[in-house]
């Protein structure tokens, strides 16, 4: 959890993505929350591990992101965990990710959600799916780049 002077607070991370998805572009997009949902966020329990955005009806929609309940709420005022949540982008956006998602079979996935000064932001990446071969490839490559810095440490 980094935490430095300009108000930047990385709060969850989906490593997993990275492995799964060929990362194509990146946009940073605002998300529609309630009072507990934004409790829980400043706790770092959110999990971003199976969630994936959709475009429906001109709106970006985040789904299957976990968000806990917080912990001092009572439960007629806490929310859904893994309830549906809009996501804030510019109309230009939403029609640029509505072409390429559809016409070229990507997908919308979140990378990161962090709070930047007081406001929580999320970044989605536009992404391929990886085959098999692919991801055996950045594991050797991963491999083989470790072994070489090992290499010049002892040298």
């Amino acid at each position: 959890m980094a935490d430095s002077s300009d108000g930047y607070k990385i709060v969850a991370d989906n490593r997993q993505a990275r492995f799964q998805y060929e990362i194509l572009e990146t946009y940073e997009v605002g998300v529609e929350l309630r009072g507990t949902e934004v409790k829980s966020i400043r706790q770092g329990k959110v999990n971003l591990r199976d969630g994936y955005a959709l475009i429906r009806n001109g709106e970006a929609w985040l789904h299957n992101v976990h968000i806990s309940p917080h912990d001092t709420a009572s439960q007629v005022f806490n929310h859904d965990p893994r309830r549906t949540r809009k996501l804030l982008l510019h109309s230009q956006e939403i029609r640029k990710l509505i072409g390429q998602v559809e016409q070229k079979g990507l997908t919308l996935v979140p990378l990161k959600m962090y709070l930047k000064r007081g406001w929580v932001k999320l970044t989605i990446g536009l992404a391929r799916g990886k085959k098999l071969h692919d991801k055996r490839e950045d594991l050797k490559q991963k491999q083989a780049k470790r072994e070489i810095e090992r290499a010049l440490k002892n040298y």
